[in-house]
């Protein structure tokens, strides 16, 4: 068993994506810029051996932690410092239900070092509880943090930017080079912290036809918007949207992509049924 898999006597687990923290700093730095206080709703994505649950237990007296892995689970509730102020789930937390932690006046505060396999899915899940996500913390691959914070005509603008950014604020916050980890990944990491909207500032009447526009966007890159949308928009109908049917679909920004999928509900709700 080579020393770079194992850390604190746990073997990392491929399947679960599991890579462990291990730098002081870094720690330090990402529980700085989470600055967990007494009182909040706190949640923690896959604790793993506890590098920033035992930091943010230092400080706070009580949160939750979602774990997937039983092992580490128990772990936790074995653990001498932290045991008695973690509440834990062990499960999955793309299956999980956040409302169930919702408390009055006291808005979900998420942070973890998401495995890098089911980090985007994960985050559209999260996405859906946003009107009770005070903000969100994640470490991520940093392709990820670049594509969440993209701006329209770049490479990594794509659907991911377009969904996060409708509903939040997105600030990259830290880089985390890879020999901050046990195992080391082969990719460089980053922290973004994602603030969902008090109010949208584009609602969406459907978020079907958001992801549709969307998904046959970014699946045809190389297309002018004309060609993308031939089978749902006429050129004129692009222009009175205010969307140059010459362009890219990566230079369509969010307000834009929302006034497409505005327009095709209101006039295409029986297809959408269909």
């Amino acid at each position: 068993m080579s020393s770079d898999q194992v850390h604190l006597g746990h073997r990392a687990r491929k399947r679960f994506g599991q890579n462990f923290l291990k730098d002081p700093y870094i720690i330090d730095g990402i529980v700085s810029s989470i600055n967990p206080l007494p009182g909040q709703n706190l949640v923690e994505i896959g604790p793993g051996l506890g590098a920033i649950t035992e930091q943010v237990g230092k400080l706070v007296d009580k949160f939750t932690v979602i774990e997937l892995d039983r092992d580490l689970a128990e772990r936790l509730e074995n653990h001498p410092d932290l045991a008695s102020k973690l509440t834990i789930h062990q499960g999955d937390a793309m299956r999980f239900d956040f409302t169930q932690l919702i408390k009055e006046n006291n808005k979900l505060r998420i942070f973890g070092n998401l495995p890098y396999n089911i980090s985007t899915p994960l985050m559209f899940h999260i996405f859906e509880f946003h009107k009770d996500v005070e903000d969100m913390h994640f470490m991520l691959q940093k392709e990820v943090v670049n594509r969440l914070a993209a701006g329209p005509g770049s490479k990594a603008y794509g659907r991911l930017t377009v969904m996060a950014q409708y509903y939040c604020r997105v600030m990259p916050v830290l880089e985390v080079p890879p020999e901050s980890f046990v195992p080391a990944p082969k990719v460089d990491s980053a922290v973004v912290r994602l603030t969902p909207y008090e109010t949208l500032p584009y609602p969406c009447t459907s978020l079907k036809w958001l992801d549709r526009v969307c998904r046959e966007g970014f699946n045809q890159r190389r297309k002018t918007i004309r060609n993308c949308y031939k089978a749902l928009f006429t050129a004129e109908q692009l222009e009175a949207l205010g969307v140059n049917p010459g362009n890219r679909p990566e230079n369509i920004t969010v307000e834009q992509f929302v006034a497409m999928a505005n327009w095709l509900d209101a006039n295409y709700q029986k297809d959408a049924k269909a």
